[in-house]
């Protein structure tokens, strides 16, 4: 790659929660000062992740490091067995008295403490190779044994905030069964909750460097899949809880350089969402009117709608 890209990303969710806080009972996140909701980075990595493992599923390039119910160290493991390295505990990667005791006791007993630097590199660059989500956003992967490195990935998203303030609600649903024999005995249906919002459109920043892109291998077919991940994941995510989740605009700023040729905030400012007129509360993306200013572009941009 040697074009550096920076986007805005608009996506919308009706009747659904887009992204639940563990911390406050699974209820919308969102920012209490402005009642705007949030939507973390995290959440659109996942369903770009599951999305990657659908579209490329007997792929050796485009294996998935961070799975649902996944262990980290498995793929480490993978790459000390195909390069052949012997994998040694290292003491290196534990904190505050772990670790000194570690050093300790692996200098009593004779052995190394700390895996070779040539392993970690050779084992990093493996993982990049064969892992998408590795040589896209990066990843931790300096665990005790296998030791892998730390990846820092071309591709980065910002917290998706939504345009209007948003409505959370907490419904009351039942369940006309209940879940065993003794239960049966004192009622005949459950309670559960459910949280949603009404409507709410929502806009993310992201950024893609050429620099990392070449660290880790991140090419522009990879570039091409992540794309087609924004404009079709949400169709492979349905769930009665996320309501119904929508790609709705994908705006790219392409750099000629790869240093860049603009600053990123400068172009995000080119791309204003504002409600239409006489509009008092949004309910669809068709409540919004999307402007992106093309005119006088700064010098080697290139201004491209992918959705």
């Amino acid at each position: 790659m040697n074009h550096r890209y920076d986007f805005v990303y608009l996506f919308d969710c009706k009747d659904g929660n887009p992204n639940g806080d563990p911390d406050a009972a699974n209820s919308p996140r969102i920012d209490p000062q402005d009642m705007r909701g949030l939507v973390s980075d995290v959440c659109l990595k996942r369903k770009i992740r599951n999305f990657v493992a659908l579209a490329k599923p007997d792929s050796d390039k485009h294996q998935i490091y961070v799975q649902h119910h996944g262990v980290l160290e498995r793929a480490h493991k993978a790459a000390y067995d195909a390069l052949g390295l012997d994998a040694v505990e290292d003491a290196s990667v534990e904190d505050g008295e772990a670790k000194e005791e570690a050093e300790a006791s692996a200098k009593k007993k004779g052995k190394a403490k700390r895996q070779a630097t040539s392993d970690v590199h050779q084992a990093r660059k493996w993982v990049c190779e064969h892992y998408y989500d590795v040589r896209t956003f990066g990843a931790v992967m300096s665990t005790k044994l296998y030791n892998a490195g730390q990846v820092r990935g071309p591709v980065q998203l910002a917290f998706s905030r939504s345009i209007d303030p948003i409505l959370p609600l907490d419904m009351c649903i039942t369940r006309v069964a209940v879940t065993n024999e003794k239960l049966k005995l004192l009622k005949d249906t459950e309670f559960g909750r459910k949280n949603l919002i009404p409507y709410g459109l929502y806009r993310c920043h992201g950024f893609i460097s050429a620099h990392l892109a070449n660290e880790t291998g991140f090419s522009d077919d990879d570039l091409a899949l992540f794309w087609q991940s924004l404009t079709q994941m949400f169709d492979h995510d349905r769930s009665a809880s996320r309501g119904t989740m929508s790609p709705q605009k994908l705006v790219v700023f392409k750099h000629q350089s790869a240093l860049g040729n603009a600053p990123a905030h400068k172009l995000f400012e080119r791309v204003t969402v504002l409600r239409k007129s006489g509009v008092v509360v949004a309910r669809s993306f068709a409540d919004y009117e999307v402007t992106i200013n093309k005119t006088v572009l700064p010098p080697g941009i290139e201004t491209t709608e992918l959705l």
